[in-house]
């Protein structure tokens, strides 16, 4: 599918997570797409039953696009530890509860490191995922995928950004996201590389 989104058209941001509707909006607004949150349409949220990120990512756009009559465009991503076999994966934000307290989900992810002694900063890889789906109200959609990695510290450093950012210090870095200024995560998270796909195929 090729889709080419131009200044001043709404398109729908199918998320109710706070922080990755802040994020998609700031990569947005340069392009001047007009973004609404799926919770100022009081869009349901689907279930995800995907079994990967990009399954859920498209299963959210679809959802939002189809309901609204707008384009729609879905995240899906999560944290993947080399050591725990890829978890939390696509099962990252279900670590944090129906909270959403990841301050727990980053307790059970260095409980999980540690019982499989990966103790040292070489067995602690891990890689943060982000799919990105723009989906049209007639069903097309395309998926575009990012990947940044790194190595988790222990204890959590920095109030910024959200979910596992603390724990997520990307390779040839010396701050985790949690301590980096929005901008300088921006120009290399897993949601930035995706949005550069997605912006080079569908944004003018």
């Amino acid at each position: 599918m090729t889709i080419r989104l131009k200044a001043g058209m709404r398109l729908v941001v199918a998320s109710h997570n706070p922080g990755k509707v802040r994020e998609i909006n700031a990569l947005l607004a340069p392009y001047g797409i007009d973004a609404v949150p799926a919770g100022e349409l009081d869009l349901p949220e689907p279930e995800e039953t995907g079994k990967t990120f990009i399954a859920n990512a498209e299963l959210k756009a679809l959802a939002a696009a189809r309901a609204s009559g707008l384009f729609a465009l879905a995240d899906d991503s999560g944290l993947e530890v080399a050591a725990l076999d890829g978890a939390p994966g696509i099962y990252s934000a279900r670590w944090a509860g129906e909270t959403k307290d990841f301050a727990h989900a980053m307790e059970q992810v260095e409980k999980e490191l540690k019982r499989a002694d990966a103790i040292t900063p070489e067995l602690r890889g891990a890689n943060f995922t982000c799919a990105l789906t723009l989906a049209a109200p007639d069903g097309a959609c395309a998926t575009f995928e990012g990947k940044v990695f790194g190595t988790l510290v222990w204890p959590p450093r920095g109030t910024r950004g959200f979910g596992y950012d603390p724990i997520f210090m990307p390779q040839g870095g010396a701050q985790t996201f949690g301590e980096m200024e929005p901008d300088e995560k921006h120009g290399q998270s897993h949601r930035a590389r995706a949005f550069d796909l997605f912006r080079e195929a569908c944004l003018e």
